[in-house]
């Protein structure tokens, strides 16, 4: 690759001084230590071989018992998921590396099988996903109606995504990022066809969007405006999502972030390539220039199309997903403009070493 490549430029990201602009994407591998969903000495080998990319955004993390929905996911919601996460933010600062903790909240992607109690898992609205989903065991079982969270139930909720984001922090991550893609709780309240309350959490844009405004402005007071992203997905069909004018809906959410000073934006694009599944589609580029802050774009980038999408100024970085799953070294993959490995599918989600710490690099290769 030329020297001038894009995507290896330094990038500042609020507080984070990034090295390049090739970000490691969220990724569930659902290998944390069960029972305890703690993390382990093999995601501490995972995460310290990436330690190259410009920034690593851990995979989703429940910041509550009720928030998992997938077997082995781990939690920052004990002492021992904190002490779990201490161990790999320390390998990879140690490897010159920086990582933030995505904060998750499933909603209604559980079952009562992941729910302290046996209770039903929690959403906006008693709206059931078709289909069915994970249970502890890995199997599938169908989804529940979820039961709709109660009004005065919420500011427990919002606060605990603060109390995740001070045991991040103490953890030694270098920041949080919220979720609020990919159908999961915060995504169910911003979208009408998830999002049927008649209390001051639905009915208009303003009030769908309250639960993520209480939500950020918990973990800034925390963490500062400047350690703090935000995820999302207006066009992901995922989990039964949809929305009746996805434009205006994440056009408004857009603009409402500005105020908060975040340190980035970050917009997963799936749903682009499957039109109108999860309401009428627009070219999600058209979301950056409302945002005042730096954008991470996500979704089916290579290294070409990432180069021309920060040239043309319609991402400030990219993150990749699969690439970095089989390519620890995919940074400087890039800059020698190398092959890159095969990922094997079927090891993407649980099991041991095989498909998650064993990819070679380069120099083994």
């Amino acid at each position: 690759m030329s020297q001038d490549s894009a995507l290896l430029t330094p990038v500042t990201l609020g507080a984070l001084s990034l090295p390049n602009r090739a970000i490691m994407a969220p990724l569930t591998r659902c290998r944390a230590t069960v029972p305890g969903n703690v993390p382990n000495e093999m995601m501490r080998t995972y995460y310290r071989q990436r330690a190259g990319a410009g920034l690593i955004i851990s995979e989703a993390t429940q910041v509550v018992p009720e928030g998992q929905g997938y077997p082995a996911t781990p939690g920052i919601h004990s002492d021992e998921q904190q002490a779990g996460w201490e161990m790999i933010t320390r390998a990879v600062h140690d490897e010159g590396g920086r990582i933030v903790l995505q904060l998750w909240h499933v909603g209604r992607v559980s079952h009562s099988d992941f729910q302290p109690g046996g209770k039903l898992p929690v959403a906006p609205s008693a709206i059931a996903i078709d289909g069915e989903g994970y249970v502890p065991s890995g199997e599938k079982k169908p989804f529940e109606t979820p039961r709709a969270l109660e009004t005065e139930e919420i500011p427990e909720l919002v606060e605990a995504y603060a109390r995740a984001t001070e045991r991040a922090l103490a953890a030694g991550f270098d920041g949080v990022e919220v979720h609020a893609a990919n159908g999961y709780l915060i995504d169910e309240f911003l979208r009408d066809g998830t999002n049927k309350r008649t209390d001051r959490y639905g009915g208009t844009l303003e009030n769908r969007m309250r639960l993520l405004r209480e939500v950020l402005a918990a973990v800034i007071r925390v963490a500062g405006a400047e350690r703090t992203g935000v995820r999302i997905s207006p066009l992901q069909p995922f989990n039964g999502m949809h929305d009746s004018d996805p434009w205006g809906t994440f056009s408004y959410v857009v603009r409402e972030l500005n105020p908060f000073g975040l340190a980035y934006l970050h917009i997963a694009g799936m749903g682009e390539d499957a039109p109108g599944d999860a309401g009428p589609a627009f070219d999600l580029a058209e979301l950056v220039p409302l945002f005042e802050g730096p954008v991470i774009r996500n979704y089916q980038y290579d290294q070409a199309r990432a180069e021309r999408d920060i040239e043309a100024g319609r991402a400030a970085a990219v993150a990749f997903g699969v690439p970095f799953i089989a390519n620890p070294d995919l940074v400087e993959r890039f800059r020698l403009d190398a092959p890159l490995n095969e990922p094997d599918t079927s090891t993407f989600y649980g099991g041991g070493e095989k498909g998650y710490i064993d990819y070679p690099t380069l120099d083994q290769a």
